[in-house]
């Protein structure tokens, strides 16, 4: 997959994907050219004004483009909860979902409306609601996948069971490498139920390596005037050890729509230590392949979300 690019992308006429926090970098860039290659795009984000933007630019690049947006809090069950039914009701079978929206490293501890850590609540719970709340339309679909966006940040995650909200102790990085850690694992254990249950379904997972996007300044100015030292120093160190959102989004879209795409495989750049180059298949640490961990993590995701769907037979 050396040099893989957009121009690879399979025709996507006829398909229909949902992608989480598409208004800008990755989330826009997967849209773009998802859209570029003919399927129908629904971009669901929080900011309604920013969502009429980008539809504009998706429609100036290609004019025949089927593009809508659907407004999504994922720090708000509730706000899950209706755009599933709004895409439910417009939507009878749904070819591609991509977890994508996140915030990174807030400095200080704020939480969800329904009282969650707010880097897993919108990271992690907000896609897992969605995730499953989709599942009907995303199963009528003859080929489906499910693409959740970790992180590098994933190595150094610990799911910490006993201070799951970091309600004890709050560390902003802590709680971000949790989040992805957690998302890594959601995408590894729906692989597994869907195979277990016999689904078409293909669940995989990306990570955009260091991609310049406003990730690195939205979380961590939360509660700030200015920029923060992440933000300057990515700012710094950019031009050297970073790409652009658009080389940063091709994981994404591999795994999303190449046909040599895996489940139950992280997929990241090529470069040194997976920071920017072509997709691969990428490193996945011990901690994230625990599947005692796999299916702990979604008993308690079922029961603090309010959403569940049938255990098939362990595989």
């Amino acid at each position: 997959m050396s040099g893989w690019s957009v121009e690879q992308i399979p025709a996507q006429a006829g398909r229909t994907a949902v992608i989480t926090g598409a208004t800008s970098g990755i989330g826009y860039e997967a849209a773009l050219a998802l859209a570029g290659a003919g399927a129908r795009v629904v971009l669901a984000s929080r900011n309604a004004a920013k969502g009429t933007e980008m539809l504009a630019r998706i429609r100036a690049a290609y004019p025949a483009a089927e593009v809508s947006f659907e407004p999504l809090d994922l720090a708000s069950l509730a706000s899950v909860e209706a755009c599933a039914q709004r895409i439910a009701a417009s939507t009878p079978r749904l070819d591609l979902l991509v977890n994508n929206a996140g915030v990174m490293a807030i400095p200080n501890r704020h939480e969800t409306v329904d009282g969650f850590e707010m880097q897993l609540g919108a990271n992690y719970f907000g896609h897992f609601a969605l995730t499953l709340r989709l599942l009907p339309r995303i199963l009528a679909a003859s080929a489906p996948r499910v693409v959740t966006l970790s992180s590098l940040a994933h190595r150094s995650g610990r799911i910490d069971f006993d201070d799951l909200q970091s309600q004890q102790r709050y560390r902003p990085w802590t709680a971000y490498c949790q989040s992805k850690l957690a998302t890594l694992i959601f995408a590894l254990e729906l692989e597994r139920r869907a195979r277990a249950a016999r689904w078409s379904l293909m669940s995989n997972a990306a990570h955009p390596g260091f991609a310049l996007t406003g990730l690195q300044s939205a979380g961590p100015r939360m509660g700030r005037d200015g920029p923060s030292m992440m933000e300057l120093a990515g700012k710094l160190l950019g031009p050297f050890v970073a790409q652009s959102a658009a080389a940063g989004a091709l994981p994404t879209l591999y795994a999303a729509t190449s046909p040599e795409a895996e489940g139950g495989v992280l997929y990241g750049p090529d470069g040194f230590y997976e920071m920017k180059g072509s997709p691969r298949r990428a490193k996945i640490v011990e901690a994230a392949l625990d599947r005692d961990a796999w299916q702990r993590l979604w008993a308690v995701s079922e029961r603090l979300t309010g959403v569940s769907v049938a255990q098939p037979a362990a595989a």
